[in-house]
């Protein structure tokens, strides 16, 4: 089943209006993970293994004391900053992100608490959706009337699900996709704009396949215990799920908008590791030099990955140039967003 959430009644532009991203300041290569978890395994890695099956080059590795939501908090003033608002000027605050600080209480509670203000605080959770899902649903609030200025922020700390040996090559093949995670944490101010705004949302779920990858402890199911705290899935299952949903919710974009590649000035996908990037060039036609290619030089970020992207290309947009967001997570679920510089 597909949703669109663009109304056909009159309803106010909402926008972004102010992004931040926040990285830890350690770097781990990819050939240096390789290296930390064939010396801890009983397993025999091919050389090079890990750089070669994913194309990444390195990924930003939080410490021992930041948190999920250290990078939220961190990103967080530098979009209030932007913007020229302060967190007095919140009415709601998402903490959208596949990491979070602890099971209770929600982690919006914990950036706001180091944030100020006194807005309404609520954790989202989808995966590696969850921070465009957060900027859907704070929208929708606005429209609805029951916020006015809302703060979205997310913190990844995915490395810290890594497995940190392997036991056997099936061991390895189920948590491989783990070793392509990197951290960090990103945050936009959304609010009603006299101009451009977001245009367009969809969405394409997909829940039958919840169990191809994820983090399966800290729940009802696997309240303890450290085998269930680790990434366990299969990246090429999960890949192949992707492709069989095909490229229907962008076509469902195009026929809604009229717009095809050449009216976007930039283009943003979720980014798991090159091989998937290059298939989705392959499967949908974008051309390369609309992408901000982040996956080699940070890893997989989960939900920070359209953030952290938004963030590079900001700088250089000017009014009127469209964006097009292209969200991948798993449970799984496709969603796209239109956004329009103000």
């Amino acid at each position: 089943m597909n949703v669109s959430s663009r109304p056909e009644w009159p309803v106010p532009r909402v926008g972004i209006t102010g992004v931040g991203v926040s990285l830890p300041d350690r770097t781990l290569t990819t050939a240096d993970l390789q290296d930390r978890i064939t010396a801890a395994s009983d397993v025999a890695l091919p050389p090079g293994l890990f750089a070669t099956m994913t194309g990444i080059g390195q990924r930003r590795v939080a410490a021992d004391d930041e948190y999920a939501s250290t990078f939220a908090v961190r990103a967080a003033r530098r979009a209030l900053d932007t913007a020229g608002r302060t967190a007095d000027d919140v009415d709601l605050l998402l903490f959208a992100s596949a990491s979070r600080d602890m099971v209770e209480p929600a982690t919006a509670h914990i950036v706001q608490a180091e944030l100020g203000g006194s807005a309404h605080a609520v954790d989202v959770s989808n995966a590696c959706n969850s921070f465009i899902n957060g900027i859907d649903l704070a929208r929708s609030m606005i429209v609805a009337g029951r916020a006015r200025r809302a703060l979205v922020v997310t913190g990844e700390t995915p490395t810290r699900v890594m497995r940190p040996r392997l036991d056997s090559m099936a061991q390895a093949r189920s948590s491989f996709a783990g070793y392509t995670f990197g951290d960090g944490g990103a945050a936009v101010l959304v609010e009603p704009v006299s101009n451009g705004g977001i245009v367009d949302v969809d969405t394409e779920t997909r829940s039958g396949h919840w169990a191809v990858g994820g983090i399966f402890g800290g729940g009802s199911r696997h309240p303890r215990g450290d085998e269930h705290t680790y990434f366990h899935g299969d990246g090429h299952a999960l890949r192949s799920v992707f492709e069989r949903i095909g490229t229907d919710i962008l076509d469902r974009v195009r026929r809604r908008t009229g717009w095809d590649w050449v009216d976007y000035e930039r283009v943003l996908v979720h980014q798991v590791s090159v091989p998937y990037l290059e298939r989705f060039i392959e499967v949908t036609g974008v051309p390369k030099e609309k992408l901000e290619v982040t996956v080699t030089e940070f890893g997989n970020l989960a939900s920070a990955t359209l953030g952290v992207q938004l963030a590079r290309i900001d700088a250089g947009l000017r009014s009127g140039d469209r964006v097009l967001a292209v969200g991948l997570g798993g449970g799984v679920s496709v969603m796209t967003m239109v956004w329009e510089k103000p």
